[in-house]
């Protein structure tokens, strides 16, 4: 089952401040962008219309709806309560490894809602099927927090266990999967700026080469 809307969570100035030991500030908008290309990609070749949920406007052709001093939780309520009418996809930016075949298969669930959990206890994927009975709450194990929520307003929910949408791209060890397994822009992205693969001792790394 295909979803009108994906909606996907945007920062485009100072992003992924994580990973300032690799890329300056105008590699990591330009790199964030790249992961974000790749998340449109997938969203669409599954039939889902993407919406950008950002900080602020960037350019782009894309469908944008602007946060104004409000958290990403709060943001993301009022939209789902106001502006989503039937099916939503809400799908985090920096999962660039997110396919078609990935999402399809949360959209295939059986059950009122669909959660892909984020390493450390995030979430990184939610699929409701009627967002008026939902509230998020992210950030602080929000996984944890998206469950009891589901429990508490009765609504049957499939945790989906994917490698593809649970690696999301935070720290310098993260740009190991996207090296080794991605194929869009942001890997592209990586690779043009002289990031490779690297071995020792048995444990599969990255660097940069100037």
């Amino acid at each position: 089952m295909t979803v009108a809307v994906a909606v996907i969570p945007f920062k485009p100035k100072n992003p992924k401040t994580r990973l300032s030991c690799v890329l300056d500030e105008q590699e990591r908008e330009a790199f964030a962008e790249s992961m974000l290309s790749d998340v449109v990609a997938a969203v669409r070749d599954a039939d889902c219309q993407p919406v950008i949920l950002g900080t602020e406007l960037f350019d782009s052709e894309l469908v944008q709806v602007t946060i104004q001093e409000k958290g990403l939780s709060d943001a993301l309520n009022e939209y789902l309560a106001c502006c989503v009418v039937g099916n939503v996809l809400i799908i985090m930016a920096d999962i660039p490894l997110a396919d078609q075949v990935s999402i399809q298969r949360v959209l295939a669930t059986p059950k009122d809602m669909a959660i892909v959990p984020g390493r450390g206890g995030g979430t990184n994927v939610i699929y409701l099927k009627d967002p008026t009975k939902f509230r998020v709450d992210y950030y602080g194990g929000s996984y944890l927090k998206h469950m009891k929520i589901a429990q508490e307003c009765g609504l049957s929910c499939e945790v989906i266990d994917s490698f593809r949408l649970h690696t999301d791209i935070d720290e310098k060890e993260d740009l190991v999967e996207l090296l080794l397994h991605g194929t869009g822009k942001s890997r592209a992205f990586l690779a043009e700026r002289g990031f490779a693969i690297t071995t020792d001792k048995g444990r599969v790394g990255v660097e940069r080469k100037r």
